[in-house]
């Protein structure tokens, strides 16, 4: 009888049958019935005999847990528990509004309609104030509009970060309540 060379263990996954290196296992059949600790070899014997393999399950316990199953059925359910995780996940966008600190009434309008878009829609909103020229010698402008934005969203945003002066921009970060 020749021995084929063992195929490196699988990188993703799992280790299962010849790959498990640990010399006893703790051995859980198909039906979910503990049978207690054996050596690995004779559980995967066992598991070859039902037609399925012997899959690690808790390699972290002492013995490693293992569990007879059809390693790519295991696999492939695995992959679908992942990718329904990753679907229902929401992941928290920053938006920007730019302003001026000289802004008209109905532009304001306009841009405080898009904050509360964004915040309804559980996103973050950056609101940038940019200065101009002399404008910069007149930074509490700046505040008092940063100040309005604050309360006009008061009641379904919360200020994340305060405002702050950075070069000849000032800005503040709203997240959702």
């Amino acid at each position: 009888m020749t021995r084929r060379p063992l195929a490196p263990p699988p990188m993703n996954g799992p280790r299962f049958n010849e790959f498990i290196q640990s010399p006893k296992v703790r051995v859980i059949d198909q039906d979910g019935e503990n049978l207690g600790v054996m050596y690995t070899r004779e559980a995967m014997e066992q598991a070859r005999e039902v037609g399925l393999d012997l899959v690690e399950v808790s390699p972290n316990a002492d013995p490693p847990v293992a569990k007879f199953l059809d390693v790519g059925k295991f696999k492939y359910e695995a992959q679908k528990k992942a990718n329904i995780a990753r679907k229902s996940q929401k992941t928290q966008e920053i938006k920007e509004i730019k302003m001026r600190p000289n802004i008209d009434d109905h532009d304001y309008d306009v841009k405080m309609r898009a904050i509360h878009k964004f915040i309804g829609e559980g996103d973050k909103v950056k609101v940038t104030l940019r200065f101009r020229g002399r404008e910069l010698s007149h930074g509490q402008l700046g505040m008092v509009l940063l100040k309005r934005v604050q309360d006009d969203t008061a009641e379904d945003a919360k200020v994340e970060s305060h405002p702050r002066m950075e070069g000849r921009q000032m800005l503040m970060v709203l997240a959702p309540k």
